[in-house]
């Protein structure tokens, strides 16, 4: 007998069917149904992993193994009269069908019932924010418009990056009218992909028109359709084809953006009456190289980071004189040096040199300022210099979202939390779905003491897939009582963050921070072991985890004497009410000044939280 006949008898093809269209039909229940009751990512790739694991023993058993009148047998035992496999075949079919038109009729369900009811949840959720940070007058402006990312209708659909490129490129150029509000990038292109009516849309964002349109892009000939719609009524303004080349890009975008202005009967001034859309470069291909690391440094891609490095590299080679791409390279290398195990001081002396190159073609870019600022902050001695740069950032832009992001982090690092906080409020008042923006609105309402609005903020910001919210969710959980859902939840949200570690290390440090004595002594004896070995820098994770674990002078002696990465979240913390027996060693005013923050405080005056005796002295609560 053949294998594939002796495979059919003993109803091994037959349970394999039926095995993966049940195994189809528990994923999708369970890819909706544990999100409505908060379970954490592990479980649904446990579902899969046990799913997939099952496989081979399922038809291992199925070859051995036979069903009979008295029950299962070994197949070697049963004679063939005995057998009763073409019974068992004709009831694994009709079993097969009867899986099959479950599974069919969930997926109907989940699609036309389930998925709508959760997008007009998330919808709900997201507007919210938008009632609470956009700022808005009872009324919304007339002059107002929100930029929706363009679709991309090239033959091979793989131009993404340059249709959003485009949506972005006009949506800054708006930005820049006077009297015309126009919502954020994040906040816009959040609606990518999400069947969402655009009087949602509108209110969602606190706007009066929105911009739509599409890209099609074919070798070197491009053509753009947009359409300018009125929310409230859903009457279309103004829609227009253009046509070109990549040569044409930014005429194009031009011709776009005027038009708009027109529509909306905006007062231009200045170069503005001549030109609205900046030709960046007259190199096509320079340009395309920038939309695409650009695409990469949006979706802070950080695996893919060299890649977007090297295409910016090659932009500049092809046009030595685009101010944006030495800009972004700058950015980039600063964001590659907090993702990833790399020389901080290679990176900061790449940073300066791009972006003074940037200053030096376009004086007026803010972002070579912002990014600089950040980089300034790696070096103990650079808190003076990083101050001027993100206070000359905000004189070019005052409305630039991540320049204000950016500033508030380093406000609140070095104390200033009430300043900090309000930058963190004009981001979301332009860009109010901005999510990392969102989640720190909600932890500095936690170390405010208001749990409820920071619940209320975290939550959203995970709901737009910002899983590093989950460490502060666990937080709010433990201060609750619920040290079961921290221990939990935390391990979720730290995970990334902590990746050099062994694995099963974030379960044990929950364990340890939110646990008994033995856990602690546990979760410090991992950490021991990790920093026992020589690092180039470690986890800002690190420290913070000490402190709660009660080990405040450890966590301030490492904090001192090795490069902390993404070291925003300790900085925040100890200017926090759980930072205060850090605050409280008597080798803290040392960390101050090595720090250089007494030099930086004693030119722009006391953080909130300390008072200054005499120069270079002060007392904090």
């Amino acid at each position: 007998m053949s294998l594939i006949a002796e495979l059919k008898r003993r109803n091994v093809i037959r349970m394999a069917g039926l095995y993966l269209v049940g195994a189809w039909l528990v994923v999708q229940v369970a890819g909706t149904v544990l999100p409505m009751y908060s379970a954490p990512d592990w479980i649904a790739r446990s579902v899969v992993t046990v799913l997939a694991v099952g496989f081979i023993p399922a038809m291992i058993f199925s070859w051995v193994f036979e069903l009979t009148p008295d029950g299962i047998k070994r197949d070697a035992e049963v004679k063939p009269e005995e057998s009763i496999a073409p019974q068992t075949a004709q009831r694994m079919n009709r079993a097969i069908i009867v899986v099959l038109v479950v599974a069919l009729a969930y997926f109907g369900f989940d699609k036309f019932v389930l998925s709508p009811r959760g997008e007009a949840t998330r919808m709900a959720q997201v507007a919210k924010i938008a009632v609470e940070h956009a700022a808005q007058s009872a009324r919304i402006a007339d002059k107002s418009i929100a930029v929706l990312a363009f679709t991309d209708l090239s033959p091979q659909h793989d131009q993404e990056y340059f249709s959003d490129g485009m949506a972005e490129e006009i949506l800054n150029a708006l930005a820049q009218v006077k009297d015309l509000k126009v919502a954020g990038r994040t906040s816009s292109f959040y609606f990518k992909g999400k069947n969402v009516d655009l009087r949602t849309i509108g209110q969602t964002l606190g706007v009066a028109y929105i911009l739509e349109g599409s890209v099609r892009k074919q070798g070197d000939k491009v053509r753009i359709t947009a359409q300018l719609i009125h929310v409230t009524d859903d009457f279309h303004a103004w829609s227009q084809s253009y046509n070109g080349d990549l040569s044409d890009v930014f005429q194009l975008q031009e011709n776009i953006a005027r038009a708009i202005t027109d529509q909306l009967k905006l007062v231009l001034e200045g170069e503005q009456k001549t030109r609205l859309v900046p030709v960046a470069t007259t190199n096509p291909e320079a340009y395309s190289l920038y939309l695409h690391a650009t695409a990469i440094f949006d979706r802070r891609d950080s695996p893919r980071f060299p890649d977007a490095i090297a295409d910016l590299q090659q932009a500049i080679k092809l046009d030595p004189t685009y101010a944006r791409a030495h800009s972004r390279l700058a950015a980039l290398y600063f964001l590659q040096s907090s993702y990833n195990d790399v020389d901080v001081t290679q990176a900061h002396e790449k940073v300066l040199e791009h972006a003074r190159a940037a200053l030096a073609l376009d004086p007026n870019l803010a972002e070579p300022h912002a990014t600089m600022g950040l980089s300034w902050e790696t070096l103990p001695d650079g808190r003076l210099k990083e101050r001027e740069e993100f206070d000359q950032a905000l004189r070019l832009d005052p409305d630039d979202v991540t320049s204000n992001f950016w500033y508030g982090l380093s406000l609140i690092e070095t104390g200033y939390r009430e300043r900090g906080i309000a930058l963190f409020d004009h981001a979301l008042a332009v860009d109010p779905l901005m999510p990392n923006v969102v989640r720190w609105r909600g932890i500095m309402y936690r170390y405010a003491g208001d749990r409820d609005r920071a619940d209320q903020f975290l939550k959203r910001a995970r709901s737009t897939g910002l899983s590093i919210a989950d460490r502060e969710l666990a937080m709010i959980a433990f201060d609750r009582g619920d040290a079961a859902t921290a221990i939990r939840q935390w391990p979720d949200g730290a995970r990334n963050l902590l990746r050099e570690l062994p694995p099963g290390s974030p379960e044990i440090l929950a364990a340890g921070m939110f646990g008994d004595t033995a856990a602690k002594t546990r979760a410090m004896a991992v950490l021991d072991a990790y920093l026992a070995k020589p690092h180039t820098q470690v986890s800002g994770q690190i420290p913070v985890v000490m402190i709660l674990l009660g080990q405040p002078l450890r966590a301030l002696e490492l904090l001192r004497t090795t490069r902390i990465g993404d070291s925003t979240d300790i900085y925040a913390l100890i200017w926090s009410p759980v930072g205060k027996p850090l605050r409280a060693l008597q080798e803290f005013p040392a960390f101050l000044k090595e720090m250089g923050f007494l030099e930086l405080w004693d030119k722009y005056g006391a953080p909130d939280i300390c008072k200054r005796k005499a120069v270079g002295e002060y007392v904090c609560e």
